[in-house]
């Protein structure tokens, strides 16, 4: 039969003992070519092309999560997710890395400690809100054969800001039982393409277990869960700028709520509820410190009254060396308050001026 040889052969004159050292001649038969190869050979191809293949994913997988900037982030958030996820019952629930990036803005129910009792002034606001939103949902027996009568899809509270939209929103979620999944607009954009529009749909797929493409595929989910009647998923929105919304979303929110600036009753009801708890002297006026805060939000009254708190504070450690005992709030304290939120709110709009363009 006809041989091959494998391996170099010595120069011409030159005696294969004289040749480099090393060089190995080997004859090989032409027929170990083209024999099919053993059972035992086959299996240990592929075990070895399997570890490869193996080490080969693992390698790079390591070398993406080694460059990869967010991945601490990434990790801190997985263990908030799944901490939040164990509190509030969804222990054995699988789900994708996008739904437990969403996951980690559950807001367990029973550590919402917000009621209707920490609201005060917007008592209209909050009874609307029970009838039209808590009612079909505590009540759903009463109301799954009526398509008139099921919850809203969305609601928008708008109103000027530091109006409490985020209490309301809370105090709703904790006062119907459903669990509250509190988003920022941030949290849906993402650099990478199509990734945001995986995160938006990462809501609504973890709600029912448990830039403009996004907005798309929010809404596009948000339309075929619109259709399932017996899906209580609710997306409730609070913006201050109602006019700048996209106006495909404002038709998915039909339930709207507008809450104005607290009038002077709503104002010192507020007060009262800000300084219940608080060592406040038994002179005090509060129907004339409502008289004197036109124009203030829930927020501004909250801040007006801390800053004269903490003027008690300093005023007891100057005047006195006994720092454990802080003298009550007084009319004063609350005068001098309102004259420093007044001048903060005023240059805040004299900035505001002053960048507007008049073109």
């Amino acid at each position: 039969s006809l041989d091959a040889t494998v391996g170099l052969e010595p120069a011409e004159g030159i005696s294969p003992a004289a040749s480099a050292p090393g060089l190995t001649i080997k004859m090989v038969h032409a027929e170990a070519f083209s024999r099919p190869l053993s059972r035992n050979e086959v299996v240990g191809l592929i075990f070895r092309l399997t570890i490869f293949d193996a080490v080969t994913y693992f390698t790079i997988k390591w070398m993406v999560d080694a460059i990869d900037p967010t991945r601490k982030q990434k990790v801190e958030v997985q263990k908030q997710a799944e901490k939040l996820m164990k509190q509030i019952g969804m222990k054995n629930v699988k789900v994708s890395e996008y739904e437990m990036s969403i996951a980690a803005h559950l807001v367990d129910p029973l550590n919402m400690h917000v009621t209707w009792s920490d609201i005060a002034g917007f008592d209209d606001v909050i009874t609307d809100l029970k009838d039209t939103v808590i009612l079909p949902i505590k009540k759903k027996h009463l109301f799954e054969n009526s398509r008139l009568l099921q919850p809203p899809k969305g609601v928008l509270l708008y109103e000027p800001p530091g109006c409490s939209q985020t209490l309301i929103a809370k105090a709703t979620a904790k006062e119907a039982g459903c669990r509250f999944i509190n988003l920022q607009p941030s949290t849906l954009t993402n650099k990478w393409y199509g990734e945001s529009q995986k995160l938006a749909a990462a809501i609504f797929s973890l709600a029912i277990n448990s830039d403009h493409e996004a907005t798309a595929k929010f809404m596009s989910l948000w339309d075929g869960w619109d259709t399932d009647h017996s899906c209580q998923v609710i997306v409730m929105g609070a913006t201050s700028r109602p006019q700048d919304l996209y106006s495909a979303i404002m038709r998915r929110m039909p339930t709207r709520f507008h809450i104005n600036q607290p009038a002077l009753k709503q104002r010192e009801a507020i007060l009262k509820l800000i300084l219940r708890n608080e060592n406040v002297d038994r002179h005090v006026d509060l129907p004339e410190v409502a008289q004197e805060t036109d124009g203030f939000s829930g927020s501004d009254l909250k801040e007006m009254c801390g800053d004269a708190a903490l003027l008690c504070v300093n005023s007891t450690s100057e005047e006195s060396h006994d720092e454990d005992e802080i003298r009550p709030v007084q009319q004063q304290d609350l005068h001098w308050a309102i004259e420093k939120m007044k001048t903060s709110k005023d240059a805040a709009f004299q900035n505001v001026l002053t960048h507007v363009c008049l073109d």
